[in-house]
């Protein structure tokens, strides 16, 4: 009866794991969707001058037949102004992305700014990087008061 059961059951499960494994036809992709094309995803800053910001600038250029949209361009930090194209992008025309790092804190930085548009669901994270040198003119430090002193008893 056992090895009945098994030879029913074998063959259903089988059939069950291939169907499983079948996967529905890929609705055709649009062929006038945009396409984003970018000239660089890193900008490398290498040593700047403390205090004194650096913008780096991303050119974005549209690939596709459709137009191209940015719908939000973030920095991962409050140091990086961002400044990025607000209308839609035509077909075969270019935009920039630019990011401005204020180099207000000594020392090695990277930084990340994530651009959303319409021609992909993920997003596409940029990088500028550098070391901003150490402050020329530091702020002198306080002097230090003199211990109290404390007689004997």
């Amino acid at each position: 009866m056992k090895k009945l059961i098994l030879l029913l059951v074998l063959p259903l499960f089988a059939a069950i794991q291939l169907n499983a494994q079948t996967t529905p036809p890929a609705a055709p992709a649009n062929p006038n969707a945009p396409v984003a094309k970018w000239d660089k995803l890193i900008n490398d800053f290498g040593s700047i001058a403390f205090n004194i910001p650096k913008t780096a600038e991303f050119t974005l250029t549209n690939a596709g037949k459709e137009p191209l949209i940015i719908s939000s361009a973030k920095a991962s930090c409050g140091c990086t102004n961002l400044k990025y194209a607000q209308a839609p992008i035509a077909a075969g025309q270019s935009a920039t992305v630019s990011a401005t790092y204020n180099a207000a804190t000594p020392g090695i930085f990277v930084k990340t700014i994530t651009v959303t548009t319409n021609a992909d669901p993920n997003p596409v994270v940029l990088q500028i990087k550098g070391t901003v040198l150490p402050n020329p003119n530091p702020a002198p430090a306080p002097a230090a008061k003199p211990a109290p002193v404390v007689a004997p008893k």
